[in-house]
C-alpha cells in the first residue's frame, strides 16, 4: 500500500539533519554499537499500519550482505514502505504504526533508545527523483561530513573526491566543483546524491526507484555502479523495472498486496518462481 504522504525528502533531510552527532551512536551507544561492516539487514514478522490501512503484513526477509537486493511488485504492494522501515523513514508519516521488528546488525531499529540521526548515517537513502541541495557541486558531498563535525578543508576535500569517485563522477566535475548542482545533468544529479550518501560512509544503501527518472544510458551508468557498490554496501532496491531487477540483483522480493509472496535467488524467482502469483507478475500477466 502506498503511504499517503507525498513530502518525504524534505521531512527525511530535516529529521537527518537536526543535529550534529560526533560518531553516528549519539545517545544511543548501547543500542547502535555495532561493527562498520558486516552488518545483516533483516525484518521479522514486520507490520506498517497507515491509521486503519494495514500496508505491510508480517514480513520476514534476511537481506544479504554486500549484494544487491531487489524488490519488486505493482504499485502499492509494499515494497516502498518496506524499505522505508530501515531507516525509519515512515517515522515521518502521520498515524504510522510500526510492528514487529527491523533490524540492523542484531539491533532492533525501532528500539526507544535509538538515535534516528545515527540510524540514517549508517542507512543511507537515495530517492526516485535526484534531489540536490541548491549549493555547489563540492558542498552538496561535503555537507553531511560536516554535519557530522569533520571541518579541516584537507580531510574534506579528499571525501568529496573519493565519494564522487565511487559515485563515477569525478571525472565529469573535477573542474566546476563550484558550480551550482543544478548545472548536472538528471542523470549526474542521481550520482551526485549517491555520492552525497557514500560521503557519510554507510553500511547499508536504500534505492528507492533511482532510475525510473532517467534516460537510458543515465540508468545503464547507475546499474553499473550499483555492481561496484555491492563490493562494499549492501545495496536495497525497489524498481518496477522487472528487467533491472533481473540484471543487478542476486536476490529478489515479490511483494503483493502488502505481503511478501517470495524471496529466493533472481534466476529463481524469474525463470522457476515456487508461487504462482510469482509467475504471473514476472510473466507480465498482471501488474
Amino acid at each position: 500500500m502506498t503511504a499517503p504522504h507525498q513530502e518525504p525528502i524534505a521531512d527525511y533531510l530535516s529529521a537527518t539533519i537536526q543535529r550534529p552527532v560526533d560518531d553516528g551512536l549519539h545517545g544511543a551507544d548501547a543500542e547502535m554499537a555495532g561493527p562498520p561492516t558486516g552488518c545483516r539487514v533483516r525484518s521479522e514478522d514486520l507490520h506498517v499500519y497507515y491509521g486503519p490501512v494495514h500496508a505491510l503484513k508480517g514480513v520476514t526477509m534476511a537481506i544479504p550482505d554486500r549484494d544487491i537486493t531487489a524488490l519488486i511488485g505493482p504499485s502499492g504492494c509494499g515494497k516502498s514502505t518496506f524499505l522505508r522501515c530501515f531507516n525509519r523513514m515512515n517515522d515521518v508519516i502521520p498515524d504510522v504504526r510500526v510492528e514487529g521488528r527491523a533490524l540492523l546488525g542484531e539491533t532492533d531499529i525501532n528500539g526507544p533508545r535509538i538515535d534516528v540521526v545515527a540510524l540514517r548515517k549508517r542507512v543511507g537513502m537515495v530517492f526516485q527523483q535526484p534531489n540536490p541541495f541548491p549549493m555547489s557541486i563540492y558542498d552538496n558531498v561535503a555537507y553531511g561530513p560536516r554535519i557530522h563535525g569533520i571541518r579541516r578543508r584537507s580531510r574534506l576535500n579528499e571525501i568529496v573526491e573519493v565519494s564522487l569517485r565511487r559515485a563515477a563522477l569525478w571525472e565529469e566535475v573535477k573542474d566546476k566543483l563550484r558550480k551550482s548542482a543544478f548545472d548536472l545533468s538528471g542523470g549526474q544529479q542521481q550520482r551526485l546524491c549517491i555520492a552525497r550518501t557514500l560521503a557519510v560512509k554507510p553500511e547499508v544503501i536504500l534505492m528507492d526507484e533511482p532510475c525510473s527518472a532517467l534516460d537510458p544510458q543515465s540508468t545503464f551508468r547507475i546499474e553499473d555502479l550499483m555492481g561496484e557498490l555491492k563490493e562494499s554496501y549492501t545495496v536495497v532496491i525497489v524498481t518496477h523495472n522487472m528487467q533491472q531487477a533481473a540484471r543487478v540483483s542476486s536476490m529478489t522480493g515479490f511483494f503483493l498486496m502488502g505481503e511478501l509472496v517470495e524471496f529466493d535467488a533472481t534466476r529463481k524467482v524469474f525463470q522457476s518462481p515456487a508461487d504462482e502469483r510469482t509467475e504471473k507478475y514476472v510473466s507480465g500477466r498482471f501488474g
